[in-house]
């Protein structure tokens, strides 16, 4: 192909072969842009068959193996997204954290003390706990292409004010405003990652969402921190701007994948193409009067109640303690090997690099652990339908017993410098895959617990843990310098044993707690039950409302978001 194409240059002239190359560009363009991306079909290709799929209750559905069901693209395609997902994902991990590294020049040029550098990581992180009561609700309105689009645009953009920023306040101002905007990323990229695989698939896709929101926050330190040895702390924001223009591009490629916006198109092509019979015909989403207001009154409102939920309260305060922890370290590092061992603040921060390997390996323990539970269900030991949300529990408890352990493990190897470096920097290795563990299970756990409430559920837990995470910088260094590293370590490693025995609690009685909830699907489970009670052990099995099973056997016309709102309505009036 490439040799004619070169044999007709002369014939074509310089001016037309320019023009082919231009209807060629806008010809991708318009591709990448349309509402068809990034999937195997174009919209020009549907056939509109006479005999149109409609649920049972007369609204637009897929049929099976429908090729608009983004559950039905090829492996690739999902996998293409999920990466790219993922990498916004790594933007907003990356950011949070970066300035950390900078904190001295940071200082020196404002004339500021280090605990006011560390606001750069406060105000990003508080901006964290209002991104998702902003653009959930909006994803919810009108897909979550278009938020991924917008907010990340204006993620850049602001972060072109940090890194010019001409005084403190402006940085602070920035800092913040990035943290609002990146954060639509950090809690859409889970619903992105629901829409495209079933339960089962969803616990390795999650495994990558949580060993990046490990990864990140390590790497951005590191690389701050040897740029501060020849450069300034705006090289740092240099680094996030080219970081964010490479995956801003590959952004473009991410489709819409919304199951109730996708059909709210498929209704509106059937309309327009007047197929007798169906000229009025309508998505779920068209049914009821739903506005802005309706909606953000919910998501506003409804976090909060569910947040004193008892399974709800129970995962963010352990959460909470998870991810202040994870901010912590980025203060408690440059103590240790810095302040106390004398290295650079490139080298001193290489130690963090260990925490990404525990990152690494705790997905690697979720992707071995999901492949059994496969392995299981293909033999026929187990099926869907036995599965319960307590099953997920079992990586949660693995972690919660390793976490104070590899907690006073790190704090008594680092309180003594005739201990070799790589003994406190192995313990922060298996530390961050204790803590990667728990939070790849709480979060499935909140989901399959939370089905219908599952958007709100993951938004009240993500503003407990970000607020909490938001004041680590600010107390860590006087925490530290107060009881010393080992003392410190050990105040931390005592709250991570107390709060052990969670999941086992939940392990065991989770069941009974989700009965008596009023947000976790109770009737459901309440059926479940009384089955187990007239069947007797063993004769059958029941599918609960918080099975796996059932949500990927639902109709996706009803994704978690759609019933969510839907059902808080029925339960207003």
């Amino acid at each position: 192909m490439f040799p004619g194409w070169l044999s007709k240059l002369p014939r074509y002239g310089f001016f037309s072969f320019a023009h082919i190359l231009l209807n060629a560009a806008m010809a991708a363009v318009t591709r990448v842009l349309s509402y068809a991306v990034n999937k195997p079909y174009r919209s020009q290709d549907i056939i509109y068959e006479p005999a149109l799929h409609l649920n049972e209750d007369g609204f637009v559905d897929f049929i099976p193996n429908d090729i608009e069901n983004p559950r039905n693209w090829s492996l690739p395609r999902r996998v293409t997204i999920t990466i790219t997902a993922v990498l916004l994902v790594v933007n907003a991990t990356f950011a949070s954290s970066s300035p950390s590294g900078c904190f001295g020049s940071i200082s020196e040029e404002f004339g500021v003390s280090t605990e006011v550098a560390g606001l750069t990581i406060t105000l990003f992180l508080l901006g964290y706990c209002a991104g998702p009561l902003i653009f959930a609700p909006l994803s919810e309105f009108y897909g979550r292409r278009w938020i991924f689009y917008i907010t990340f645009a204006l993620y850049l953009i602001f972060n072109f004010l940090c890194a010019f920023a001409p005084n403190l306040g402006a940085l602070l101002v920035g800092r913040f405003l990035t943290g609002t905007f990146v954060s639509a990323p950090l809690s859409n990229a889970p619903g992105v990652l629901a829409d495209l695989w079933d339960p089962l698939q969803r616990a390795n896709a999650m495994a990558g969402f949580s060993a990046m929101v490990y990864v990140g926050p390590a790497l951005g330190p590191v690389i701050a921190g040897f740029l501060e040895l020849k450069e300034d702390w705006r090289w740092s924001f240099y680094v996030l701007l080219w970081l964010g223009g490479v995956t801003a591009i590959l952004m473009l490629t991410i489709p819409e994948t919304y199951a109730p916006t996708i059909l709210y198109h498929k209704a509106k092509r059937m309309r327009k193409a007047k197929i007798p019979g169906h000229e009025n015909v309508k998505a779920q989403v068209e049914s009821s009067d739903r506005t802005l207001v309706s909606i953000y009154k919910v998501a506003i409102t409804r976090p909060w109640i569910i947040l004193f939920d008892p399974i709800s309260l129970l995962c963010a305060i352990y959460m909470a303690v998870v991810y202040t922890l994870l901010y912590m370290l980025f203060t408690i590092y440059p103590i240790v090997f810095q302040e106390k061992r004398g290295w650079n603040s490139g080298v001193g921060e290489l130690p963090l690099i260990g925490t990404v390997v525990g990152a690494l390996i705790g997905g690697a323990v979720v992707l071995a652990d999901t492949r059994i539970r496969q392995r299981k269900i293909e033999r026929g030991e187990k099926t869907m339908k036995d599965t319960v949300p307590e099953d997920r529990l079992t990586l949660a408890m693995i972690g919660g017993v390793g976490f104070p352990i590899t907690m006073f493990w790190f704090a008594w190897s680092a309180q003594y410098n005739e201990v070799h470096w790589i003994v406190p920097t192995l313990a922060g290795c298996f530390l961050s895959s204790c803590l990667l563990l728990i939070f790849v299970a709480y979060l499935n756990y909140l989901v399959d617990c939370y089905l219908m409430y599952a958007a709100s559920a993951i938004a009240a837990n993500t503003i407990a843990r970000s607020a909490c995470g938001a004041a680590a910088p600010l107390f860590t260094n006087q925490m530290f310098t107060a009881l010393g590293v080992g003392g410190g370590g050990s105040l931390i490693g005592g709250v991570a044993a107390v709060l052990t025995v969670i999941p086992f609690l939940f392990y065991k009685y989770g069941k009974q707690i989700r009965i008596k909830s009023k947000f976790a699907p109770a009737l459901d489970a309440q059926k479940e039950e009384k089955a187990d009670e007239e069947s007797g052990p063993g004769n059958g099995v029941v599918q609960t409302a918080a099975s796996p099973s059932s949500q990927s056997e639902t109709s996706t016309s009803r994704s978690i978001e759609s019933t969510d709102i839907q059902i808080a309505e029925r339960t207003e009036k």
